[in-house]
C-alpha cells in the first residue's frame, strides 16, 4: 500500500470519519458519489468500488456495464460542512474497466492522457482560473428572471447584501480542505461574483473547480440564496466566464518566458499561442458546452467572440497578462472564452491540446491585435483575417465534428457520446417557440 493511502487510513481513524465520498464526474461535468463505510476504503484502494457505467451519462456502452471506481488518496479531504459530530471526507476517483484499465470516456483520463501527452514533450501544465457565478434569491420559477442579491458592480464593497460574507465562507471552506484561493471580489453584473484559484498543475486544478462549484453551492444553501454557474443567466448583464491562464514548464524552467518575445513569450509560448488561435474555433463545443454558452460569448461585456490575441487586449480570445520581470516563472497564456458551466477536465485537455498542437507542428503565431475588433466593420475583420468563433453550439458541434484533434483528445467513445448528446441538446433548443417570437411575429404573421 502507498504511503498516501496508509496516511488517509490513519487519518480516518483519528478523526473518527464515518462516511468516505467517492467523486468523479459524467462526461459533461456533473458531479456523481458514492459514499462508503471507512472500513471498506482499503479494499476501494486495491480493487476499487464496483458501479454500474452504463446509467453514467456518456460513460459506456450498455454491454460495458460493469466500472469501478478507485479513489486517489492524493485528493483525500474532509469536508468542513459536514461538522465534526459525523465528520466525512472525499476523494476524486479514476474510473476503471473489469480489466482494471482506464475508461477511455472518463474525463478525469482523458486529461491524464493529455498530460501524459505533454509530459513526452517534456512539459508539465499549470493551471490557474478566474471562475464566475451568481448569486440570486430563491425562485424555482425558470419563466421568471431570477432575481440578484445586490445591484453592486466590479469590486465594489458590498455591505448591505444577504450574503455579504458569502465568498469569506467559501474561502475559508476551501482553504481548509486545501485549496489555495488567490483573490476574491464582486464582479462586474449585479450579484455576480468571482473566485480566483491559486495556479496548480492542471488534474489537481480540474478537481479544485469541481470542489469549488461543490463548495459554494453548499454555502448558498446554508444562506439561503441560490448560486448559479449558467453562462449566461441574465440578459442585460454580464455572463460567467472561467478565464483560464496556462503555464508550462521545462523542469524548473518556466517555457513561456523570453524578455524579449512578443508580450514577453518565448518561441514555444507563441507556437502554443498560435496553437490555441488555430484550433479555437474546434474546441469551443467542449469549452462553451450548452446552448446558452454562446449567448455569454456574443453579448459584449468584454466576453471574447473573435479568433485574434493582444498582449493587452481585454477582448481578445487569447491574452498575454502582465508580469513582473523578476518573475519569469508567472509569464503565462490567459484563454478567455471558457465558461464557468465547462466540464474542466475536458476543457483544460483540448485547450492544452491545441497549444501543443502548435508546438509540435512550429505554427506561426499571427501578428497581435490591440484594437476592440468587434467594433470592426466585416470587411475589416476580413482583410485581417480574423474569423468568430461559433455563434451557436450548432455551428461548434459541426466544426468539432471535422476536428482530428478534438477526436484524438478525447478518445472515440467520448468524442461519439458529445458529439450526439449535444447535437440532441441543439436540436431541442432549436425547434421550440420561445416568447419572443409569440409577442413579435403572432400579432403580424
Amino acid at each position: 500500500m502507498e504511503r498516501q493511502q496508509e496516511y488517509v487510513l490513519r487519518t480516518i481513524e483519528d478523526k473518527g470519519v464515518r462516511f468516505v465520498r467517492l467523486w468523479f464526474t459524467d462526461v459533461v461535468g456533473q458531479l456523481k458519489s458514492v459514499a462508503i463505510a471507512p472500513a471498506e476504503l482499503e479494499e476501494a484502494f486495491e480493487e476499487g468500488i464496483g458501479f454500474d457505467g452504463s446509467s453514467i451519462q456518456g460513460m459506456t456502452r450498455v454491454y460495458e456495464d460493469d466500472m469501478t471506481v478507485r479513489p486517489d488518496a492524493e485528493t483525500f479531504s474532509i469536508l468542513p460542512w459536514r461538522g465534526e459530530d459525523v465528520p466525512v471526507a472525499r476523494m476524486f476517483c479514476d474510473v476503471l474497466t473489469r480489466d482494471n484499465e482506464p475508461v477511455r470516456s472518463d474525463p478525469r483520463s482523458i486529461l491524464r492522457r493529455t498530460l501524459d501527452k505533454a509530459a513526452d514533450m517534456g512539459f508539465s501544465c499549470f493551471v490557474h482560473p478566474e471562475v464566475e457565478f451568481y448569486l440570486f434569491h430563491p425562485e424555482n420559477d425558470p419563466n421568471k428572471e431570477p432575481v440578484p442579491i445586490d445591484n453592486s458592480s466590479y469590486f465594489d464593497h458590498v455591505t448591505r447584501s444577504l450574503a455579504q460574507n458569502f465568498r469569506r465562507d467559501a474561502i475559508l471552506t476551501l482553504e481548509d480542505m486545501g485549496i489555495s484561493v488567490e483573490f476574491s471580489h464582486h464582479e462586474a453584473g449585479p450579484g455576480q461574483n468571482e473566485i480566483d484559484l491559486r495556479s496548480t498543475d492542471a488534474l489537481r486544478m480540474a478537481d479544485n473547480v469541481m470542489t469549488l462549484k461543490t463548495v459554494v453551492e453548499q454555502i448558498a444553501i446554508e444562506q439561503g440564496v441560490h448560486a448559479s454557474f449558467m453562462p449566461k443567466p441574465l440578459v442585460n448583464s454580464p455572463g460567467n466566464g472561467m478565464h483560464t491562464h496556462f503555464s508550462l514548464f521545462e523542469g524548473d524552467r518556466p517555457a513561456f518566458h523570453d524578455a524579449t518575445g512578443p508580450g514577453g513569450l518565448s518561441r514555444t509560448g507563441q507556437k502554443f499561442v498560435a496553437g490555441l488561435l488555430r484550433h479555437a474555433r474546434e474546441i469551443t463545443a467542449v469549452t462553451n458546452q450548452y446552448v446558452n454558452s454562446y449567448k455569454r460569448l456574443y453579448s459584449g461585456d468584454e466576453a471574447p467572440s473573435y479568433v485574434y490575441w493582444g498582449p493587452y487586449s481585454r477582448s481578445a480570445l487569447v491574452r498575454v497578462p502582465a508580469h513582473s520581470p523578476n518573475k519569469p516563472q508567472s509569464t503565462r497564456v490567459e484563454y478567455r472564452a471558457l465558461d464557468s458551466a465547462a466540464n474542466p477536465y475536458l476543457a483544460f485537455a483540448v485547450v492544452l491540446r491545441a497549444g501543443l498542437r502548435g508546438i509540435e507542428r512550429d505554427y506561426e503565431l499571427p501578428v497581435p491585435t490591440e484594437t476592440d475588433v468587434a467594433f470592426m466593420s466585416d470587411l475589416e475583420r476580413e482583410i485581417s483575417g480574423i474569423e468568430g468563433l461559433p455563434s451557436s453550439l450548432g455551428e461548434a458541434v459541426d466544426l468539432m465534428k471535422a476536428s482530428e484533434l478534438v477526436a484524438e483528445t478525447l478518445g472515440e467513445d467520448c468524442f461519439d457520446y458529445f458529439l450526439r448528446d449535444k447535437r440532441h441538446e441543439w436540436n431541442v433548443y432549436h425547434r421550440q417557440v420561445t416568447p419572443f417570437e409569440r409577442t413579435r411575429f403572432l400579432p403580424t404573421c
